[in-house]
C-alpha cells in the first residue's frame, strides 16, 4: 500500500510551525514564506491550513486558504507537496480536503496563482476542475510569470464565468 496514500489529513496548529518552515525549504527554490509569515498564517490571519501528515507525524504537504470578509471567494495562497510524495495522489487528497473545508465555509469559488513553469502544478489544478482565468506577467520575485486560476464550486459561481476567462483556457497550454 502507498505510504502518501495512508496519511492523514488534518488542520494545522501553531506547534506546527517547524515543520512547515522545513517543508517550505524543501519543496520551494524561491518566493518562500518566512517562519514570521507563516506564523501569521497559523495564528492570526483568517486564514486555514491542512496538513498532510505520516503516522509518525512527519509533514508531507499543506495548503493554506486565505478569506475575506463579506466575500464569497477563498484563495489558496500557498500549497506545497514534499517532492518524495510528488505524483502519489496526495496533491488531489489535500486539494479535495481544502475544497471541502471552503465549502463548509459558504464559499462559492476558489481561486489561485501558479507559476507558469510548475506545469506538473498547473496540471493538477485543471484535473481538479481549475480553470485559466488571467495571465499575470513578471508576477514573481525571480520575474517568472503566473497563471491566475478559479475553481466554482457552485453552481452560482459556474454560471459567473466571464468571457475574459474562456479566451484565457483557449491561451492556456
Amino acid at each position: 500500500m502507498n505510504p502518501f496514500l495512508s496519511s492523514a489529513l488534518r488542520p494545522a496548529r501553531g506547534d506546527d510551525l517547524d515543520a512547515l518552515c522545513q517543508l517550505e525549504l524543501i519543496g520551494f527554490e524561491g518566493d518562500r514564506f518566512t517562519r514570521r509569515q507563516l506564523a501569521h498564517l497559523l495564528n492570526r490571519a483568517n486564514a486555514r491550513t491542512w496538513l498532510a501528515v505520516t503516522d509518525k507525524g512527519a509533514l508531507l504537504g499543506y495548503g493554506t486558504l486565505l478569506f475575506r470578509r463579506n466575500s464569497r471567494s477563498a484563495r489558496l495562497y500557498s500549497f506545497c507537496v514534499h517532492p518524495q510524495a510528488r505524483g502519489t495522489g496526495l496533491g488531489r487528497r489535500l486539494l479535495a480536503a481544502l475544497e471541502d473545508e471552503a465549502l463548509t465555509r459558504g464559499m462559492q469559488r476558489l481561486s489561485l496563482e501558479v507559476r507558469a513553469d510548475n506545469r506538473v502544478a498547473m496540471g493538477l489544478y485543471r484535473r481538479m476542475g481549475f480553470l485559466p482565468r488571467r495571465w499575470l506577467e513578471d508576477y514573481y520575485v525571480d520575474g517568472c510569470a503566473a497563471w491566475q486560476m478559479h475553481k466554482p464550486l457552485s453552481a452560482a459561481a459556474e454560471a459567473s464565468c466571464e468571457p475574459e476567462e474562456a479566451a484565457a483556457a483557449t491561451r492556456f497550454g
